[in-house]
């Protein structure tokens, strides 16, 4: 079964985020926890817990349909102490946040050295970060998103992703979320059938589908290994609909987040749409 749907909005209470979803068609949804913008948070209270469990079960959405993804503020790589400290507090709020909700995924950007430690040291420090997180949290796994690759930013290869994966003491709870948009801009082509199997195929010898947590679909405005991150709509970009024919098709991908993150939000319930059809599913 694949599960299909968007990254939506939880402005008003994170219970709004499955009526969202619901409302274009989801399967599947991704949604931000806290103000993603913002360092600190009120916290979750028993109501907003209670109401968003709710929301999730009228939807029939399980913990594995849905996507959390952390704070863009947090840099788990950072080469500073202090800065370290403060995105590694903010990533055990995000974790814990998720346990709280009763969800089971929490995707999250790796890291960049900024140009002041070694990319090695600075994948350990990613590592080291996820360790601590694991081991103040339950339940929760750690889903490493795949970047562009831009300024400093790690994670762009599958060599990286291997690296910090290498390095967590719990391998139950770690795992990718690959982005169609940031691999494609990374250097791994997606045009057609033929490169999409050469590309996952890169995937499964180097980081290993066991692995795979969710997924971002999104087109790419960025071209062809360029390291530049810029979204898309479905078809109207550099990757073309080929990937996601592929991907819709393919059991490899089943039972697991698939998550737009396309520009144009008027068009999500057409690309849901279109992304079931792909996958021989009723829309």
């Amino acid at each position: 079964m694949k599960y299909i749907g968007a990254h939506v909005s939880a402005s008003g209470g994170v219970q709004n985020a499955p009526r969202n979803a619901q409302a274009i068609g989801a399967t599947a949804f991704a949604l931000f926890t806290k103000n993603q913008r913002q360092w600190q948070a009120k916290p979750l209270d028993e109501a907003a817990i209670a109401a968003f469990r709710q929301a999730c079960k009228e939807g029939g959405y399980g913990p594995g349909q849905i996507l959390p993804h952390d704070s863009y503020l947090i840099n788990l790589g950072h080469p500073e102490a202090q800065a370290l400290a403060k995105s590694r507090a903010a990533f055990l709020d995000e974790m814990q946040r998720c346990e709280q909700l009763g969800l089971q995924l929490l995707n999250f950007h790796p890291g960049s050295h900024l140009n002041q430690i070694d990319e090695a040291a600075c994948l350990a420090r990613i590592a080291e970060s996820i360790n601590l997180a694991l081991a103040e949290t339950q339940g929760v796994c750690a889903v490493i998103e795949n970047t562009a690759g831009q300024g400093s930013n790690l994670g762009h290869s599958f060599e990286q992703l291997a690296a910090i994966i290498a390095q967590v003491e719990d391998k139950s709870r770690v795992g990718v979320c690959l982005d169609t948009c940031h691999a494609f801009a990374a250097g791994y082509d997606l045009r057609s059938a033929q490169a999409c199997a050469a590309s996952f195929a890169q995937f499964d010898a180097i980081v290993g589908f066991e692995y795979l947590r969710g997924m971002h679909l999104n087109d790419a405005k960025s071209t062809f290994g360029s390291r530049v991150d810029r979204h898309h709509s479905l078809g109207q970009g550099h990757i073309g609909l080929e990937a996601f024919k592929y991907i819709l098709a393919d059991p490899r991908f089943d039972a697991i987040p698939l998550v737009l993150e396309t520009i144009d939000e008027a068009l999500w319930p057409d690309e849901i749409a279109l992304l079931k059809g792909y996958a021989g599913l009723p829309t």
